[in-house]
């Protein structure tokens, strides 16, 4: 992987990708949190990202040498998907992604599962915080969750001018 450009480049995506989009998220998953249910064939998966997500949210894409490697779909205060290959993690894709989302929002929730810890510690370092955990009945997976929230903070900007009284 010594050949991999250090900046990928980001695309937004179009119906066009969404068979990919699905295919990176089935992938990233089911490869690591194997114990999960595979509860949709990809064809589901790719309609729920072509009906649901495209028509509802920003989704954007990580190429490297004009191959996806990673996924982002979002908007209205949330994070719906975030995914990068197993084969491409950890070389700053996740990270370049989640933040094309926070300059566009000022507050973000998400939900991963509480055993992704790779997932938790990846968020935590990017300044979420968990603020509710679940016992998984209000999702697909019957798996616990948690959900994560970050807010942008007041920038401090001091003022220089002097006071006139």
């Amino acid at each position: 992987m010594d050949d991999i450009p250090i900046e990928p480049e980001i695309v937004v995506l179009t119906a066009d990708h969404m068979q990919a989009a699905a295919g990176i998220r089935r992938v990233s998953l089911w490869q690591r949190l194997p114990w999960l249910p595979d509860l949709h064939t990809p064809e589901e998966e790719e309609q729920y990202w072509r009906m649901h997500l495209l028509a509802n949210c920003t989704i954007l894409g990580a190429a490297l040498e004009n191959r996806l490697v990673g996924v982002i779909a979002y908007g209205d205060g949330r994070i719906e998907q975030l995914y990068v290959l197993p084969d491409f993690q950890g070389l700053g894709i996740g990270s370049l992604l989640l933040g094309c989302a926070k300059q566009e929002m000022d507050e973000i929730r998400l939900w991963t599962f509480q055993r992704n810890a790779g997932a938790r510690t990846f968020y935590e370092r990017h300044g979420f915080a968990a603020e509710e955990e679940t016992d998984g009945a209000d999702n697909e997976e019957r798996e616990p969750d948690v959900r994560y929230h970050w807010r942008r903070l007041p920038e401090l900007t001091p003022d220089l001018r002097p006071s006139g009284n």
